[in-house]
């Protein structure tokens, strides 16, 4: 059976340290601190899964055009990893806003801070 590959995108000091799970699942974790970094890494290698957090764009954080710090990315795996399955991490406070995102692109799956390790565990045994 092949390692599933996941890439965590770590923006802030919200996101969870998973990184013991995904040894104990055999899952090989890759860390990025950006989604620019994310991007140029799609296109030597393509992650069965990717971790990140939700920001909204209120106002001009995003130019108006992108809801969320997550639709370069997003769109960007059309491209470079279609088959990805995204786990997107999200404030209580935002939560209300991940539906536009999601009415974009495909999202495998929401899950409201604090996000448990259990929650983690059973969306990467679904495959």
């Amino acid at each position: 059976m092949p390692v599933a590959k996941l890439f965590s995108v770590i923006e802030s000091p919200a996101h969870p340290n998973f990184s013991a799970l995904y040894r104990r699942l055999g899952v090989n974790e890759v860390k990025f601190n950006s989604i620019r970094k994310v991007i140029a890494e799609l296109k030597k290698q393509k992650p069965d899964f990717i971790v990140a957090e939700f920001s909204y764009g209120y106002s001009n954080n995003y130019a108006g055009v992108n809801v969320s710090n997550l639709d370069v990315l997003l769109a960007s795996l059309r491209k470079y990893a279609p088959h990805a399955r995204v786990i997107v991490m999200v404030d209580k406070a935002e939560q209300q806003y991940v539906g536009k995102l999601a009415a974009l692109f495909p999202l495998y799956a929401v899950v409201q801070f604090p996000v448990r390790e259990q929650e983690i565990e059973t969306l990467l045994a679904e495959t």
